[in-house]
């Protein structure tokens, strides 16, 4: 199927982020910022040798088709560019700051959120269409999340903050198409680097001298960023923000079983009927997809 391959890359990048915590956890006692600082600054490092080593033809090719548009079409990529690059840099920063110094459960909770904020997003401000069993996924989604703030209203607060952030980037950059994928990160990651340039030396703490922290955030720079962020692009370019950002529902479930069974964290049989409630939404949503693959790789009865 034509959308197989983006639903496989969408689906790779959502569960690699699941396991996020594994390499955040460990650097923990370092300050949110440092954290944030570090890992924009490695993958800005890093992406802009591998697009002036690798990618020059990509680059000329992208300025090429910038310089084409029109004055119209140039300000609306700038927006959606500097956009996108700000929200990421936010999602970031607050994502952090909850797994650190709230729980791990209340990011696991806002990305269980976020596909709920996408989707509303790209109906109103997309007029992207949903079918009827859609919509029922969504209200399934929408009841998960009540039950799970039930016992916490704050995490929900927390989780509205950062959901809403990846929301919005996701919305816009489906509509951001026309640009090599990776030349388009790059220049998200590098302006969220170089807005974050002046405060380092105010904001960030002591430079750390642990191996541990230096191998974490290479680890986050290169396989939770670069990586995932870059098959989550490419999944846009061939699937609505709404599909995209249901499927990113795998993450907090990845999450929450992380909470539970690697860090001990308290969890309530309220709590499970809730995801419980959300993978079952996640699955009616794309159902269509799943009974088009049954049908394509499944013999027919009728052939047998």
């Amino acid at each position: 199927m034509k959308t197989t391959k983006y639903y496989l890359a969408a689906i790779t990048a959502y569960t690699i982020w699941g396991f996020f915590s594994l390499v955040l956890k460990p650097i923990h006692e370092y300050p949110s910022l440092d954290i944030l600082f570090n890992r924009v600054f490695s993958c800005a490092i890093l992406m802009l040798l591998i697009a002036f080593i690798f990618k020059r033809k990509s680059i000329r090719e992208t300025i090429g088709n910038f310089k084409a548009l029109s004055k119209a079409e140039k300000r609306k990529t700038l927006l959606l560019n500097f956009g996108g690059s700000f929200f990421l840099m936010a999602n970031w920063f607050t994502f952090i700051y909850v797994m650190n110094h709230v729980s791990v459960k209340a990011t696991s909770l806002a990305y269980l959120v976020c596909p709920i904020l996408t989707t509303l997003l790209a109906y109103f401000l997309l007029h992207e269409k949903l079918s009827k069993t859609q919509w029922a996924s969504v209200g399934l989604s929408v009841s998960g999340c009540l039950l799970l703030s039930y016992t916490n209203i704050m995490d929900m607060v927390f989780s509205i903050v950062i959901g809403l952030t990846y929301a919005a980037y996701l919305v816009s950059q489906r509509v951001n198409k026309g640009f090599d994928k990776f030349i388009i990160l790059t220049f998200h990651i590098t302006l969220a680097g170089l807005v974050l340039l002046p405060f380092y030396p105010v904001y960030s703490g002591p430079v750390p001298t642990e191996f541990k922290f230096y191998f974490c955030i290479e680890t986050i720079a290169i396989l939770f960023t670069i990586f995932p962020l870059f098959l989550n692009l490419y999944a846009l370019s061939g699937l609505n923000s709404s599909t995209v950002g249901m499927l990113l529902n795998i993450n907090p479930m990845i999450a929450f079983a992380l909470a539970a069974f690697v860090f001990n964290e308290q969890i309530g049989s309220l709590q499970i009927v809730a995801y419980s409630i959300i993978f079952i939404a996640v699955l009616v949503f794309n159902s269509h997809h799943l009974f088009a693959l049954k049908e394509k790789y499944l013999p027919s009865t009728k052939n047998t």
